[in-house]
C-alpha cells in the first residue's frame, strides 16, 4: 500500500462561519473527529499543501497554464478589479471573476498596453479574468499584495511604497484614469454590472524549480491551484460529478471557492456517496478540520451541534 493511500481524501471547503445549522455538511461533523487547525484563506491553503523554494509567483504558474509560454519570462498578474472611493479612501472590492468576456476584456485593455509598453512591459490578457505583464529582466519588482489580502481595504495601505513604487503608484493612476474615460465601463453600468476601473498588480516571479507535494492529485477549476498539481507533476482533473466519483485517497477535492448553497444542492450527493465508502478530512478555508470514517455514520448519539 502506497503512502498517498494511507491519507484520507481532502475536501478544501469556504469558511466554516458560512454553512448554517441546516446545512448537510454540519450533520457529518456532527459524527466526525476534530482535528488540529490548518492553514486559513486561499493563499494559506496552497502554500500548506505546495512548497516552492521562494515564495509564490502565482503570475508565472497562471501564465504557464493557461497560455503555455511563462518560461524564461518574469510576470506579473494584472487582473480586472473593481475599486471605489468612501470618506476613508479607495477602496478594493473585487478582483477577478466580473463577468467578462474575451472581446470585452481586450476592448478594455487595448489603451492600457501602451502605458505598458512605455514602461518596457507588455499587459496579456490570458483570459478575460486573467491578465498578466511580462516584465523586462532588469525592472525592481517591489512586494504586492495578493487579492484577498486587499479586498475591502483602502488601497493605499496596499500598493507599493518608495522610489520602486513609485513607478507602479503612477503606472496604475494612468491606468484607472484610462479605465475611467472607456465606453465599455458605461456599457456595463447600464447591465447592473460593476465597472472595471483598476487594476490589481500581484503574484510577481519567475516559474519556480520543483514543487513538492504530499498530494496524490487534484480535483478543482482554480487556475492556480491546477497550475501548482501540474508542476509538481500531479494529476488534474476538472471539477465534475464524475470526477467526484472518482476521487480517490491522497487527493484534494477544491470546493473552497464555491457558494455553500451549491455544495449543499450539486455537491452534496457525491460527498455524502464518498463519506460512506472512504474517509475525509474536511479542511475549512478558515482553518478548521475534521476526519470522517465511513463507520461514523453510526454515531447516532452524536446530536450537538458541529
Amino acid at each position: 500500500m502506497g503512502v498517498q493511500a494511507l491519507k484520507p481524501l481532502e475536501l478544501w471547503l469556504p469558511d466554516l462561519a458560512r454553512f448554517d445549522a441546516g446545512h448537510p455538511l454540519r450533520a457529518l461533523l456532527r459524527k466526525a473527529d476534530r482535528l488540529d487547525g490548518g492553514a486559513r484563506g486561499y493563499l494559506g491553503g496552497l502554500a500548506d499543501r505546495f512548497a516552492l523554494p521562494e515564495g509564490l509567483p502565482a503570475a508565472a504558474l497562471r501564465r504557464e497554464m493557461m497560455v503555455g509560454d511563462a518560461a524564461g519570462s518574469r510576470w506579473l498578474c494584472a487582473d480586472p478589479a473593481w475599486v471605489q472611493p468612501d470618506l476613508n479612501g479607495v477602496r478594493l472590492l473585487a478582483c477577478g471573476r466580473m463577468q467578462l468576456g474575451m472581446e470585452e476584456a481586450q476592448a478594455l485593455a487595448g489603451p492600457l498596453k501602451p502605458v505598458f509598453e512605455e514602461a518596457g512591459m507588455l499587459l496579456e490578457v490570458s483570459s478575460p479574468d486573467h491578465w498578466h505583464v511580462r516584465l523586462p529582466d532588469d525592472a525592481p519588482l517591489p512586494a504586492f499584495a495578493a487579492p484577498e489580502q486587499a479586498l475591502g481595504e483602502d488601497l493605499f495601505e496596499h500598493l507599493p511604497q518608495g522610489a520602486d513604487g513609485r513607478r507602479w503608484r503612477v503606472i496604475l493612476n494612468e491606468v484607472q484614469v484610462l479605465l475611467h474615460q472607456h465606453p465599455a465601463n458605461a456599457e456595463r453600468r447600464a447591465r447592473g454590472l460593476p465597472p472595471i476601473n483598476s487594476l490589481w498588480l500581484w503574484g510577481g516571479g519567475r516559474l519556480p524549480g520543483a514543487v513538492q507535494t504530499p498530494l496524490g492529485g487534484v480535483i478543482g477549476d482554480d487556475v492556480l491551484l491546477c497550475a501548482l498539481a501540474k508542476h509538481a507533476g500531479i494529476a488534474v482533473l476538472p471539477r465534475s460529478a464524475a470526477a467526484v466519483k472518482t476521487a480517490m485517497a491522497g487527493w484534494l477535492l477544491d470546493l473552497q471557492d464555491l457558494p455553500v448553497d451549491e455544495i449543499a444542492t450539486t455537491w452534496w450527493p457525491g460527498i455524502q456517496a464518498l463519506a460512506q465508502r472512504q474517509a475525509l478530512q474536511l479542511s475549512f478555508a478558515s482553518g478548521e478540520r475534521w476526519l470522517h470514517r465511513p463507520w461514523h455514520r453510526w454515531r447516532f448519539w452524536r446530536g450537538s451541534a458541529a
